[in-house]
């Protein structure tokens, strides 16, 4: 459990955050300047809020009232930076090593073995930074940060200078770490799929203040957060599980209580649980059952929602079983269907909308 109730002035900008969260990665969410670094920099010790308390579990790192301020170095927080700051003097083993030293032996959970092995390090180990990938680099830095036996790890945009294939690679990494090691997370960042894939609740930050906290799947779908989510970014998460493969046309279907959904195969066991992204855009309409056409998913639901603001488009929540997705049409298109609350409508998407950045662990 992560609980933190915090205020702070810095200049003009007014920090007033309220949350608590018992899920294994809690995602703190929203646009440059929301404050997301301010709040973790809190937890961390690093800036001193000027009231409230932070907690973790039974444990209070910071309470105004109670005079309750612990030196970053007692609260055993282990803290990624977007760089991975290694020190470029010392190969890969005395890097992640270099935590583990500053704890006592009855404080040491976490082998550095597993953390090795969980992160693929084997081979590296005596490579200096400067001989390391991008990708290589942020994983030695999540794996020493570990290895400082921390209550609790701060993510603060760790992917934000890897181009896509090493942020793919790191998700996956992350996703290890959180089903085996469970060690709680916060994981700070402005970019839609990484939340909704790693991300079982999650924080919305907007100018310091607290829009929204919840389950991932509930708060990211929410058409009235697009000012600080992002219009163009509309989307649904479906929690789902493997129920098949078919090695003939390399397809994996998909089951929720709203139906089945097939994708380009994914290299995970029958009956894994995985949690797919659905882009708005990615969403088309109809009125009737269609046939003979292409798109291989076509799910019926009901319309719950319209958001029908001036402009050429308008978004439409659909309730698909006890999923909801998010469809963008053309204002043109809504008329012409004479959409309306209520109304029972076949969700269309494409097998081929889905890849690796909107699939994932759930």
């Amino acid at each position: 459990m992560i609980a933190v109730d915090i205020e702070q002035r810095l200049g003009a900008f007014h920090l007033e955050v309220r949350f608590a969260a018992e899920a294994p990665i809690v995602g703190l969410f929203g646009r440059s300047g929301a404050g997301k670094s301010t709040v973790i920099n809190a937890i961390a010790g690093i800036t001193k809020p000027g009231r409230g308390c932070i907690r973790i579990n039974d444990l209070f790192l910071f309470d105004s009232v109670k005079g309750i301020d612990l030196p970053p170095e007692q609260r055993r927080i282990g803290y990624v930076f977007q760089d991975a700051l290694l020190f470029p003097h010392l190969d890969v083993e005395s890097n992640l090593l270099y935590g583990q030293r500053l704890r006592s032996t009855d404080e040491r959970f976490i082998e550095p073995a597993r953390v090795i092995e969980l992160l693929g390090l084997g081979t590296l180990l005596r490579r200096k930074p400067k001989a390391l990938s991008g990708g290589e680099r942020q994983r030695v830095a999540i794996g020493r940060a570990l290895l400082a036996q921390p209550r609790i790890l701060l993510m603060d945009e760790p992917l934000a200078a890897l181009d896509v294939p090493r942020r793919t690679e790191i998700l996956d990494y992350i996703e290890r770490l959180r089903d085996e090691l469970r060690i709680p997370i916060v994981y700070v960042s402005h970019s839609v799929p990484e939340i909704t894939r790693l991300a079982d609740t999650v924080v919305v930050l907007s100018e310091g203040k607290c829009l929204a906290v919840g389950n991932v799947d509930a708060v990211m779908g929410r058409l009235d957060l697009k000012p600080a989510t992002g219009r163009y970014e509309a989307g649904s998460l479906v929690d789902t599980h493997v129920t098949a493969h078919d090695s003939e046309h390399q397809l994996t279907t998909l089951t929720f209580d709203g139906g089945e959904l097939i994708v380009p195969r994914l290299e995970v066991s029958i009956g894994e649980r995985v949690r797919a992204r659905i882009r708005a855009r990615d969403v088309s309409l109809s009125v009737q059952r269609p046939t003979e056409i292409s798109i291989l998913n076509i799910l019926p639901g009901h319309v719950t929602f319209i958001d029908d603001e001036t402009g050429p488009v308008v978004d439409v929540q659909l309730s698909v079983g006890s999923a909801t997705f998010t469809s963008r049409i053309t204002r043109r298109s809504f008329q012409q269907l004479g959409i309306h609350s209520g109304q029972e409508l076949y969700a269309l998407i494409k097998a081929v909308s889905f890849d690796q950045r909107s699939v994932g662990y759930a």
